[in-house]
Parts: C-alpha cells; structure tokens; sequence
C-alpha cells in the first residue's frame, strides 16, 4: 500500500496583506490611536459579561492595545492575529477579531471577537468572522477551526450558527467566571465544510 501522504502545514510565517476588505469593512493591525475606541467597549459590563476578562480600566485597555497591536504575523503554533474592525464607509472601528493558530502539525486554528454593541445587528461580527475564516481555511491550509463561548451567550452562538459552525460540545460548569460557575460551548467548523458553504454561496451569487 502506498505510504498515506502527509497533509500540507500552514505556510508560516505569515502576515496578510493589510487591511482585509470585505464587503463594508477593513481588518487591520490594532494601533496606539485606537485607545479610545477599544476602551469604549472594554470598559462595559454587558460587553465583559460572558468573557475571561473585564471590565477594563483606562489603564488595562491601554495594555490590552499595546498587546493586540503587537499581534500581527503567524510564525509558530499559539501565535495570534488580533485585528481592529473598521467601518470603511465611516472610518469606525467597531471591535476587534482573533484568529490563532492552535496547531501547525495538526492544523488547528480558532477564532473570537468582541464588538461594540452600539453597532449591533448590522452583521458586522459576522462579516468579519468570515474573513477569519477565509484566511484560516484558505491561505493557511487549517483542517479545523473552533471557537469556545459561555454557554449562556446565546448572541455568539447564533453568530456561529450563521457562520457554518457546528455545536460540537457542552462543557457543564468547568469555568468559574466572574464569580460563578459557567458552562462552556464549543463550536467547529471543517475545511471541506467551509469549501462546500463558498461554492454554495457563490451559487447562490451567481
């Protein structure tokens, strides 16, 4: 039997061509002039609720700016890009992603995003989910992207449903989180399911 031959890694180092452009927004590096911005929603309870962290003083946005701006390039598996979402019609940043990249040997990667909620219900999270996905599956080779939630945050997982993603796991209480017990969720999407979903979008476009 001929020897099975070894899936292709992620092309690293690897740094995209800034900004991302999708349809209405830009993805790019996070910058020191975005303080304001990020802060806007990194200081709000309802935004930090269902997250590992927050809310955020002046000073801890800041740090947090000075780290998601550093995140820019992909060499080795746990390394991070955190981009800043910008409306281009308007110039707004909006929120911010996360693509990381879990493993290269396995080609595994995951994704999250956190957004203002002053610009709820526009499909802003969704769209720049999507280029996530897009680089994740398609210029990085990845098999396999997941993305974990509080099993309370039902916006999220309607965000990963309408992105393709499948509920793969329910985690009953496992983190304690702001002071209580929480639940964990975890969603995935497969390469050959993301490819299935672009041909049948570019179907539908057509």
């Amino acid at each position: 039997m001929p020897t099975p031959t070894a899936p292709p890694t992620p092309p690293l180092p690897y740094r995209p061509d800034y900004p991302i452009r999708t349809e209405r927004l830009d993805l790019r590096p996070v910058r020191a002039d975005d303080f304001e911005a990020i802060h806007a929603y990194q200081r709000r309870p309802e935004v930090c609720r269902y997250l590992y962290w927050g809310p955020f003083d002046e000073a801890a946005s800041r740090a947090s700016v000075t780290t998601k701006a550093a995140r820019t390039t992909l060499r080795e598996s746990g390394d991070v890009l955190q981009l800043a979402v910008v409306v281009r019609e308007t110039g707004q940043l909006v929120g911010d992603v996360t693509l990381v990249l879990t493993s290269r040997e396995h080609r595994q990667g995951g994704i999250g995003y956190v957004f203002n909620p002053d610009f709820a219900g526009r499909g802003y999270a969704t769209e720049a989910s999507r280029a996530l996905l897009r680089i994740g599956f398609d210029d990085l080779l990845l098999h396999r992207i997941q993305a974990e939630l509080d099993g309370r945050n039902g916006a999220s997982a309607r965000l990963l449903e309408r992105l393709g993603m499948r509920r793969e796991g329910h985690l009953r209480e496992n983190e304690f989180l702001h002071g209580e017990w929480s639940d964990e969720v975890v969603y995935a999407l497969l390469a050959r399911e993301w490819h299935a979903q672009e041909a049948e979008r570019a179907g539908g476009a057509g």
